[in-house]
């Protein structure tokens, strides 16, 4: 197993002006903004999502335990022309939202997530409400898979509500250029009940995502979706009602393992409080943070038993 240093600057398709982001580590002109996480739909019929590329973290979780996953696509510096299928809340991806200091964008809800956001725990735009016409159904496309919204839209009505648009959010702890790569390609996937996996691909150190063998791209462009960081967040699922809904714990602390450079790092992740605004943090085994790789991040939540292999090759 080979480990070379990569001495090139962050890649990014920004301007030279404009500072660096809080999620990704990379310079962006819209650093400052606040983020926006937007529910974005997993079913196969939605597919190919609209933004799902330019987003610069997303974080995937189980709506149903060992059933289809839900997307919390989160954009800072990236104002994708269109975003979609828009989706529902659910509750377990508030306190998420909360701890990146970001608007939450979702098409209506459970109970369980629209009695917290009538409730007002964080700023949010509801499609079901839409004063601002932030939100539309495009025409051709099954429902509900065919709501959608566009960067433009979600900050034109942050604005209209007085939401503040300043980004607070205390952002991650990155590498610096100079940091080890490994010089072999691999294979991460993940038992979901839509398989994923993430193709890693050394030269260009980014992990290409794959869902039930296909490669996930973004309507919009075509892009193939890529990540630099891929995170597996184990955390124990149940069942609150059946058929419909789950309760996922993504509070407190469990065991992680975060894959960049073409590296496994074991550790754990912690979230404090309950509801609150801390941050979704990780660490290696020994308690100390992990600097993340610039660029984007996926987080993929699991369960404790959860079967995920990683293969070098």
């Amino acid at each position: 197993m080979e480990i070379t240093n990569t001495n090139q600057e962050p890649q990014n398709n920004t301007e030279e002006k404009g500072g660096i982001s809080s999620i990704t580590g990379l310079k962006c002109e819209n650093y400052n903004r606040r983020p926006f996480a937007v529910m974005l739909a997993s079913d196969s019929i939605a597919r190919p999502l609209s933004g799902v590329a330019a987003a610069e973290l997303v974080i995937e979780m189980p709506v149903i335990t060992d059933g289809i996953t839900r997307l919390m696509a989160v954009y800072q510096c990236e104002s994708p022309e269109e975003i979609g299928s828009v989706r529902s809340a659910r509750h377990d991806f508030i306190p998420l939202a909360l701890g990146l200091d970001a608007i939450y964008a979702h098409w209506g809800g459970s109970h369980f997530a629209l009695d917290k956001l009538d409730a007002g725990i964080i700023n949010n735009l509801d499609a079901l409400k839409d004063p601002y016409a932030v939100f539309f159904r495009k025409s051709g496309i099954e429902a509900p898979h065919n709501g959608f919204t566009s960067m433009d839209r979600l900050v034109n009505a942050a604005q209209k509500l007085n939401y503040r648009l300043q980004n607070k959010f205390s952002g991650y702890s990155h590498l610096d250029n100079a940091s080890a790569k490994i010089q072999q390609n691999g294979k991460l996937k993940i038992d979901y009940a839509d398989p994923v996996y993430y193709n890693y691909d050394f030269q260009a150190n980014l992990y290409e995502r794959w869902r039930n063998n296909e490669r996930e791209i973004d309507k919009n462009n075509g892009n193939q979706v890529e990540a630099s960081v891929v995170v597996i967040m184990r955390a124990a699922s149940r069942m609150v009602e059946p058929p419909n809904y789950n309760d996922v714990d993504v509070e407190g602390t469990g065991g992680a393992t975060v894959y960049q450079n073409g590296e496994e790092i074991k550790g754990y992740w912690e979230k404090k409080g309950t509801y609150s605004t801390s941050k979704l943090t990780f660490f290696d085994i020994g308690g100390k943070e992990i600097k993340f790789t610039p660029g984007k991040i996926w987080i993929e939540i699991v369960e404790p038993y959860q079967q995920i292999i990683w293969e070098l090759y």
